[in-house]
């Protein structure tokens, strides 16, 4: 997701699932494939390589699942304390969240 109005969208009436340090948020499209948006903000996460690292890793998270996700446009919102994780407790957050998101999307 590139432009304000698709974040917007998403913000309007978000489905979420969250852990302490990161939130997914979620919403239906009409497009047929999921969408992924990521909102760190230099609040939490004050270097530029740990905010690019959890870009990395929150992209190829999405990359890997994004078949088994439902047609959703996702954001990825990070909180406080998510540069103090490494890559394999992120990566399994992540994957916890993406499963969620899975789980209720029939009820969605």
């Amino acid at each position: 997701m590139l432009t304000p109005f698709h974040f917007s969208f998403v913000f309007q009436r978000p489905l979420w699932a969250g852990m302490p340090h990161v939130t997914i948020l979620g919403r239906l499209n009409q497009l047929g494939h999921p969408r992924v948006g990521l909102n760190i903000a230099k609040k939490y996460v004050k270097h530029t390589h740990d905010r690019n690292r959890i870009k990395r890793l929150t992209r190829e998270s999405f990359r890997q699942l994004q078949h088994e996700l439902p047609t959703m446009d996702f954001i990825v919102v990070a909180k406080k304390g998510i540069a103090n994780l490494d890559n394999c407790s992120l990566t399994e957050a992540l994957e916890k969240l993406w499963s969620h998101h899975r789980r209720l999307a029939p009820a969605y």
